[in-house]
C-alpha cells in the first residue's frame, strides 16, 4: 500500500510542477492536476493539504534537485555557474517555478531548504574571499547574486533564451560566456 501511495504522491507532484510553471498559483488548477496525474483530487489535499502547501512543495523538490545537480564549490565559482547553466538549459520549467513564487509569494518565507543553502554558500562564500580564493571587492550576497544572475541571464524569460534544443555551437558560446564572466568577476587581484 506504501509503495502506491508513494508513487501516486510522485505522479501528483510531477504533474503539479508542470501545471504550477506553466500557470502559476492562482492560474494552477487542481481538476488539471489530478487528472494528468490520473489521481483523485482528494488525494491531492490528504497528501498536500492546500494547492500553496502543493506549491511548496513542487518548490521544494524543484530546489532540492538544483542542489544536487550543481553543488556550490565557493572556490571554483566558473564551474559552479557553468552547471548552474547547464540544470537551467535542461529544467526551463524550473525556472519558470521560481519566477511565480517571486511574483505570487512576494515577501513571503523561503522556505527552510533555500534559506539554509543560502546560508551555507554565503558563509563558504565570505570564507573564500578572507582566504583570498575569491575577490573580496564585494560582499558575499552581493557577489553571489551576481553569480546567480550570470548563470540563468540565458534561461526562460531573458532577451535572448536559449533551450537545449538551439545550435550546439550557439549553447557553447553562452555557456563559455557565463563561466568567464563569472571567473573575471571572482577572480582575485594579482590571480592569473
Amino acid at each position: 500500500m506504501r509503495k502506491k501511495s508513494d508513487a501516486t504522491k510522485a505522479r501528483l507532484l510531477a504533474a503539479a510542477t508542470q501545471e504550477f510553471a506553466a500557470y502559476g498559483i492562482a492560474g494552477a488548477r487542481v481538476d488539471r492536476i489530478a487528472a494528468s496525474a490520473a489521481a483523485n483530487k482528494n488525494l491531492l489535499y490528504v497528501y498536500f493539504g492546500n494547492k500553496e502547501r502543493l506549491f511548496d512543495a513542487v518548490h521544494e523538490a524543484a530546489i532540492q534537485e538544483l542542489l544536487e545537480a550543481a553543488p556550490f564549490d565557493a572556490t571554483d565559482l566558473p564551474g559552479y555557474a557553468g552547471a548552474l547553466f547547464d540544470f537551467y538549459l535542461a529544467h526551463p520549467h524550473l525556472i519558470k517555478l521560481a519566477r511565480w513564487h517571486g511574483l505570487e509569494r512576494p515577501g513571503t518565507v523561503r522556505l527552510p531548504l533555500a534559506r539554509e543553502s543560502t546560508r551555507a554558500k554565503l558563509r563558504g562564500l565570505a570564507a573564500a574571499q578572507a582566504d583570498g580564493l575569491v575577490d573580496a571587492g564585494l560582499p558575499a550576497a552581493v557577489l553571489l547574486t551576481l553569480v546567480l544572475t550570470l548563470s540563468s541571464a540565458y534561461s526562460e524569460g531573458s532577451l535572448e533564451p536559449l533551450t537545449a534544443t538551439d545550435d550546439p555551437a550557439l549553447l557553447t558560446s553562452r555557456r563559455h560566456a557565463v563561466v568567464v564572466s563569472v571567473g573575471r568577476l571572482t577572480r582575485p587581484p594579482g590571480a592569473l
